[in-house]
């Protein structure tokens, strides 16, 4: 299966084939911040799931607790479409809410439990809360 995530204005966007290897909600400060809300669905895909990206992009590059980061956006709107990082290498990460056209499965995992922002915020009980998990993934 293919789709097809793109940004608000629909100019930019990325294409991958296949289920992702990891679809996850993330509640570090750096998704928090990146989404402007409570946690980030975060869908990682191996690079070679990726069909294609187009539209005109910029690029923000930081470090954090997962390496060296780039993070694609949109360079008319500003969304974040895809990233990169260091300590995922192989992987490209997809902002899971741009696939609006092409809904993804339920995520599996959430991390960075004790980072969340509203504790009336309840994950559903069978997700892996581990961070043990991710590092399954990033090893």
């Amino acid at each position: 299966m293919k789709r097809i995530g793109k940004c608000c204005c629909e100019q930019a966007g990325i294409e991958v084939e296949g289920e992702p290897e990891l679809n996850l909600v993330c509640h570090c400060d750096s998704c928090k911040r990146a989404t402007g809300s409570a946690f980030g669905i975060s869908v990682y895909f191996k690079d070679e799931q990726i069909v294609r990206t187009f539209g005109e992009t910029s690029v923000y590059e930081k470090t954090n607790w997962l390496g060296d980061q780039k993070r694609y956006f949109c360079k008319i709107c500003g969304t974040r479409l895809y990233w990169t990082l260091s300590e995922m290498a192989g992987l490209t990460g997809v902002a899971g809410g741009c696939f609006t056209d092409d809904p993804l499965p339920e995520p599996n995992l959430t991390v960075t439990q004790g980072d969340k922002m509203f504790p009336w915020l309840k994950m559903p009980e069978h997700w892996d809360t581990s961070i043990e998990a991710l590092g399954r993934v990033i090893t």
